[in-house]
């Protein structure tokens, strides 16, 4: 597991970066909003780039968050016997889930936002169709690297817990925690 478990080390450091790269983006967009706000009723100057600004800015903190959000198991379950289970049984149940449902549904919207969405528009230097605006490939661009992070960070999930269920790799509390649901 020493190579596999290196692998799963790289995948979490990247998708932590792009965790804090994410919290940036969400403050930048409040701050973008504020000014936009000000020019706008202000100073009586009106632009869509700010205000489309804004909007890439929350979209690619989305995107780029829910890696972060899966590697800190923060991920919202549906309850129905998960909170029964041990701490092994747990892990059976993660990687069945990541293996059968969040893999193929990652590696499939990875593989047709980049066809459909992100290429087509990259290869005819999409802009906004308003005046003023933004290009619009860049942020198309962040939906395919977004779902093919969020797989990658899947396949670190399941590294772990193939090497936690083997007895050769210890999940951390950040990987074992669980909050009940409110009743």
């Amino acid at each position: 597991m020493g190579f596999w478990n290196k692998i799963s080390k790289a995948i979490d450091s990247i998708n932590q970066l792009l965790g804090g790269a994410a919290s940036i983006m969400i403050l930048l967009s409040c701050i973008v909003s504020a000014a936009n706000a000000l020019l706008r009723y202000g100073l009586d100057i009106s632009n869509n780039w700010p205000l489309e600004l804004q909007w890439y800015l929350f979209s690619a903190a989305v995107m780029l968050g829910a890696s972060y959000t899966l590697k800190r198991n923060e991920h919202v379950r549906v309850d129905l016997i998960y909170s029964h289970l041990s701490d092994r049984g747990r892990i059976w149940v993660d990687l069945f889930g990541l293996t059968c449902f969040l893999m193929p549904a990652c590696l499939l919207f990875t593989w047709l936002s980049w066809t459909s969405l992100f290429y087509p528009s990259w290869l005819i230097s999409e802009g906004s169709l308003n005046s003023g605006g933004l290009a619009r490939y860049p942020i198309k661009f962040i939906v395919p690297f977004g779902f093919f992070m969020l797989s990658l960070q899947g396949l670190s999930e399941i590294i772990k817990r193939v090497g936690a269920l083997k007895g050769k790799y210890v999940l951390s509390a950040e990987d074992l925690h669980y909050e009940k649901p409110m009743q």
